[in-house]
């Protein structure tokens, strides 16, 4: 890694002895010596040596480092060793420490790295891995009589995956003293009676991925957690990109901590990257319907082949439909397809817990189609090449996205696809965002029309074997669109300057749905396609008999309203149907709308009541919170709705 800047009480680790893990201030346990060198760490990255020392030694950190530079194990080992070198052990249902992730998949992630770590140390791995009797337990070396009558018991809490009840349960039975969670599942333990944070038990608490972490959706979560722990702690915040949201945050949870930014710098000296300078981040120009094209080419080019690809689309509804469609274009490598594994925010918890997992274990090339759920914090090893097809819509997820190659040292490639014209202001965009791109360059890509035609026919020709695909490829396309009305850099992405029949053509449509985005284009709806839709099926058995017994339904109404002496009240309900049948799908929304903002009325109205019932000092410090949250808000602009299906 290149030469690095350290904001703080922490001066910048030059040389290669100030990084050894042996020479650190307090030193480390000789058992997390062992486990950092099997692990095959031989020396500190820039982040662990600026902050584990800190950590250790009772400062509050917010370190902002480079995706891929060894976050967990900066926060990971100085909260073991915390917990290892308590006076005594802390009391059963006591917590002494919290982890914090904004996604399942993070925070999985990080208990599998916490797992690897323990495994060194003997008395946690056997609170673990307790022994059955006929099993001899492999020799430990001796832990110095204060280690060994202590042990850190972690539990991992994830929304989805157990119930409330099921995690209590856990946590009663095994007395876990470190937690690791998503802040929804975390605040519904915390609110148990059965379990307790006092300022004597409790030691540290981390957010990782914290600027997402104060997101819509995560702030409120947060504060009753926070209110929930002693003021009287350790903290720290963790991120790629420290927001002016989190710059609030620390103002009411942490008491004077140390900052901490780790950056790349370029050949000049100047802090010009937020990015590994393994990774090679680069863009290419090319139409809608050349994009998939040009993917595949790309796969098929690069030498050797990709191990592992991510491709980021903007929406759920968009990988749902291109993960049954994509593999029929994607190249044969050695002989054998390119797989393609889906995963978005709105899986069940055990499709996502599955697919991530048969994409983090697989062997042959593999694709990922995801969303921004799989952007932010997941180490994926052998990832070579990240593919934006859909530039993201909140411009942070940007630097988070091409994170995932280029990890630890090694070499990866980002490529954003752009539409000619005013998306390629885009370019300098990034630029003043310190995180520039390039020209692809290496491999050479080029297609051409002929290309794109093709793709287009085989998109339609797999779309016209299922009218499931084809209602997909609508809602995949009203999804799109509106993920693109509501981009944060909306000078760039603009509605009007999109190219309707090239992206018809690019998503393989049989014709274009009713949408009001579309009222003053002048094209022909069903782009020049001589369909028959009554006679179009879906290949689910069960569907299409439902779709002929409502096909049926309708030519009766249709024979009946025939007869002219028809009731009129009984024409305008069929009318009324019709309209509300044919209605675009941006539309229906609103209704979804104006139903989130009945829940808000009442929730404010709940909210009142128990404010009523505050004692004066608590309601005094719940206003400034709620004011706090406000100019955050302000601030930073934060959209009411979001795309990618994140949740906790």
């Amino acid at each position: 890694m290149a030469p690095t800047e350290t904001k703080g009480a922490a001066k910048p680790p030059s040389s290669g002895s100030s990084r050894a893990w042996d020479g650190l201030t307090p030193a480390l346990s000789e058992w997390a010596l062992d486990a950092v060198s099997s692990m095959g760490f031989s020396r500190m990255t820039p982040v662990q040596a600026s902050t584990i020392p800190l950590f250790m030694g009772y400062k509050d950190v917010v370190v902002e480092a480079v995706t891929g530079s060894g976050k967990t194990l900066a926060f990971l080992i100085p909260i073991v060793e915390r917990l290892l070198r308590l006076e005594e052990p802390i009391r059963r249902h006591h917590i002494g420490a919290i982890i914090i992730s904004p996604t399942r998949e993070l925070a999985t992630q990080i208990y599998t790295v916490l797992l690897s770590l323990l495994s060194f140390h003997g008395p946690s791995a056997a609170a673990l891995n307790p022994p059955s009797e006929d099993t001899d337990m492999p020799d430990a070396k001796p832990n110095s009589s204060k280690s060994s009558d202590l042990k850190v018991v972690p539990q991992l809490i994830l929304g989805g995956t157990t119930t409330p009840a099921q995690d209590l349960s856990s946590f009663l039975k095994n007395s876990p003293n470190l937690i690791i969670s998503t802040p929804g599942r975390l605040l519904e333990l915390l609110s148990s009676p059965h379990v307790h944070c006092p300022q004597s038990s409790f030691e540290v608490l981390v957010l990782d991925e914290a600027d997402r972490l104060l997101d819509m959706g995560f702030k409120e979560d947060l504060q009753k957690i926070l209110s929930r722990l002693p003021k009287q702690r350790r903290t720290g915040l963790f991120s790629a990109s420290v927001s002016e949201a989190v710059d609030q945050i620390v103002r009411v949870g942490l008491r004077n901590p140390v900052r901490i930014a780790v950056k790349v710098r370029g050949p000049s000296g100047a802090e010009d990257r937020r990015t590994p300078a393994s990774l090679q981040m680069t863009y290419l120009t090319t139409p809608a319907s050349h994009k998939i094209p040009a993917l595949s080419q790309l796969l098929g080019s690069m030498d050797p082949t990709p191990q592992k690809t991510i491709v980021y689309v903007s929406t759920c509804a968009g990988v749902d439909y291109l993960q049954h469609l994509l593999p029929a274009l994607l190249p044969t490598v050695n002989l054998q397809k390119i797989d393609l594994v889906p995963l978005h925010g709105k899986h069940a918890p055990n499709v996502r817990q599955k697919n991530f997992t048969r994409f983090v274990n697989s062997i042959a090339p593999t694709v990922l189609l995801t969303t921004d759920v799989a952007a932010r914090g997941l180490d994926i090893p052998q990832v070579d090449l990240v593919v934006q097809l859909d530039p993201p819509g909140d411009p942070k997820a940007f630097l988070h996205r091409c994170g995932r190659a280029g990890r630890a040292g090694r070499r990866g490639l980002s490529v954003v696809f752009l539409h000619p014209g005013r998306e390629e202001d885009y370019v300098p965009f990034l630029d003043v965002r310190k995180t520039p791109v390039t020209p692809l360059e290496h491999p050479t890509i080029s297609t051409s029309d002929e290309d794109a035609k093709t793709a287009t026919a085989t998109l339609r020709k797999l779309v016209l074997t299922d009218r499931g695909l084809h209602d997909k490829a609508q809602r995949a396309f009203v999804s799109w669109v509106r993920a693109y009305t509501k981009h944060q850099a909306s000078s760039i992405f603009r509605v009007a300057d999109l190219d309707w029949r090239d992206l018809a053509d690019a998503w393989g449509l049989l014709r274009l749905p009713k949408m009001p985005e579309l009222r003053g284009w002048q094209g022909d709806r069903f782009l020049g396609l001589q369909l028959d839709f009554e006679n179009f099926a879906y290949k689910d058995k069960q569907h299409e008999k439902v779709r002929k017994k409502e096909l049926q339904q309708f030519k009766e109404t249709q024979a009946t309203r025939g007869d002219r002496d028809t009731a009129p009240q009984d024409k305008q309900q069929h009318q009324n149907k019709k309209n509300k049948k044919n209605q675009a799908w941006s539309n229906k929304t609103e209704l979804k709308e104006r139903r989130e903002e009945r829940r808000e009325k009442k929730k404010t109205r709940r909210d009142a009541e128990r404010s009523a019932k505050m004692t004066p000092a608590e309601r005094e410090k719940q206003e400034e919170l709620q004011a706090l949250l406000k100019e955050v808000k302000q601030k930073n602009n934060i959209e009411d709705e979001e795309f990618d299906g994140f949740d906790d």
